[in-house]
C-alpha cells in the first residue's frame, strides 16, 4: 500500500509540474523524490504509456507534454440560447473519469458565465472552448458584447470600469436585479483555481489558494468579454464548502449570503495610494447588504489615517450590526486600523458618562 502511495505522489507531481519543466521532468522529480533520474524516467514512461503524456524529440532533448483527453470548441447563437443546454450536451460528456466535484464546479462556473453572456452582453453570439487534460480542466468563453465592466459602470453610475470590477468582486451586484441575483463572478471566481476576465483594456486576474488579486491595463482594447476559469482535475474542493463559507446557516436553517471578502488592491487605480475618505466611501459602498465583511490588506503596505478613520471609526459608528474584519495587514496598516478603532471606543465611553 505505501509503495502504490508513492508511485501515486509521484506520478501526480508529474502531472502538476511537467507545463512548467517539459524538458527537466525527470530531473525535478528525481530531486525532489531524492531518486534516480531512471526511476523518474520509468515513472513518464509509464504516464506515456497511459496516454498522459506526450513526448516530443529524441531521447537527449526529449520535452513532455500533457496529452490532451478532450478538447472542444462551439459558437452558440444567444438568441433564445439557455446555458445548460451546451454544457449538458456538448462539454460534459467529454468529461470521463474527472471527479464528481471538479465536473459540477465547473458545471456551476460554465453556465453562469454564458448565462451572463445570453443576458448582459448584448452579444449575437458566444464563442465556448474547454480543454481537459490529466491535470486541468480549462474554460474559455468569449462575446462580442458592450464589455462587462462598461456594462456595470453604465448602468450602476461608477466612475470608472475599474470600479466595477472591486463591485462585481464585492458580490450580490447585477444590472438585472428581477433575473439575477449577482452571485455567479462571485462564487465561480472562488469555486475554481485561475479566474480571469478582460473588457475593454481591462484584465482582471484571481487564483487560488493565496487569493491573489491583479488589475493591468493591456495595451490594446478588447471588444465584448473574455473569460477564462481553470481547475486542477485533483482539486477537493467542493462547490458546497464555497457555498458555506459566504452563506451561512440563519437561526431559521436557511443560508443567506451574508459575508464577503474584499480585496482592497481592487480599490487601487494604478500605483496610487489608499489615503482618502472618498477612496474608503468606493470600498465601503454596498457594504449594508451584508452582515459581515472581511477586508483583505494584502499586498497593502500603507494607507492614510482619513481612510482607516472612515471605515474602522465612521461606517462601525453609524452601522454597528456590521461586523468589519480586516485580514492580511502590514505593521504600518494594522497600527492605523487600531488607532481609529481606539477613538471609535473613546467616543463611545463618553456617551456613557
Amino acid at each position: 500500500m505505501a509503495v502504490r502511495q508513492r508511485t501515486l505522489q509521484i506520478r501526480q507531481f508529474i502531472i502538476e509540474n511537467v507545463v512548467a519543466h517539459p524538458s527537466e521532468i525527470a530531473r525535478v522529480t528525481a530531486k525532489h523524490f531524492q531518486m534516480t533520474p531512471q526511476s523518474a524516467r520509468n515513472h513518464i514512461n509509464s504516464l506515456v504509456d497511459e496516454n498522459v503524456l506526450e513526448p516530443h524529440g529524441k531521447t537527449r532533448s526529449r520535452t513532455y507534454r500533457l496529452l490532451t483527453l478532450a478538447e472542444l470548441r462551439r459558437v452558440y447563437e444567444t438568441e433564445g440560447l439557455m446555458e445548460d443546454i451546451p454544457w449538458t450536451q456538448d462539454f460534459k460528456p467529454l468529461l470521463v473519469g474527472a471527479r464528481e466535484n471538479v465536473v459540477n464546479i465547473v458545471g456551476i462556473a460554465f453556465t453562469e458565465m454564458l448565462n451572463n453572456v445570453i443576458d448582459h452582453s448584448e452579444s449575437e453570439e458566444a464563442a465556448v472552448d474547454m480543454v481537459y487534460t490529466a491535470a486541468t480542466i480549462t474554460v474559455t468563453i468569449v462575446d462580442t458584447g458592450v464589455g462587462i465592466f462598461r456594462k456595470v459602470k453604465e448602468e450602476k453610475n461608477l466612475p470608472d470600469e475599474r470600479h466595477a470590477i472591486l463591485e462585481l468582486e464585492k458580490g450580490r451586484l447585477t444590472t438585472s436585479p428581477d433575473h439575477h441575483s449577482g452571485f455567479g463572478i462571485y462564487f465561480a471566481s472562488r469555486m475554481v483555481d485561475i479566474f480571469s476576465m478582460a473588457s475593454g483594456d481591462l484584465f482582471f486576474l484571481h487564483f487560488q489558494p493565496n487569493s491573489d488579486w491583479l488589475i493591468e491595463v493591456d495595451r490594446e482594447s478588447r471588444q465584448g468579454t473574455f473569460v477564462e476559469f481553470t481547475i486542477a482535475t485533483n482539486q477537493k474542493r467542493t462547490a458546497t464548502e464555497v457555498y458555506d463559507e459566504y452563506c451561512p446557516m440563519t437561526d431559521d436553517g436557511e443560508s443567506v449570503f451574508s459575508r464577503t471578502h474584499v480585496p482592497l488592491s481592487l480599490a487601487k487605480y494604478g500605483s496610487e495610494q489608499l489615503i482618502s475618505r472618498s477612496q474608503a466611501k468606493r470600498v465601503l459602498s454596498r457594504f449594508t447588504e451584508f452582515d459581515e465583511v472581511l477586508l483583505d490588506f494584502k499586498g497593502i503596505e500603507f494607507i492614510g489615517q482619513g481612510f482607516a478613520d472612515e471605515i474602522f471609526r465612521v461606517f462601525p459608528r453609524e452601522h454597528p450590526e456590521i461586523k468589519l474584519h480586516a485580514i492580511n495587514t502590514s505593521d504600518k496598516v494594522s497600527s492605523l486600523i487600531r488607532l481609529a478603532m481606539r477613538q471609535r471606543q473613546e467616543q463611545q465611553l463618553k456617551l456613557f458618562k
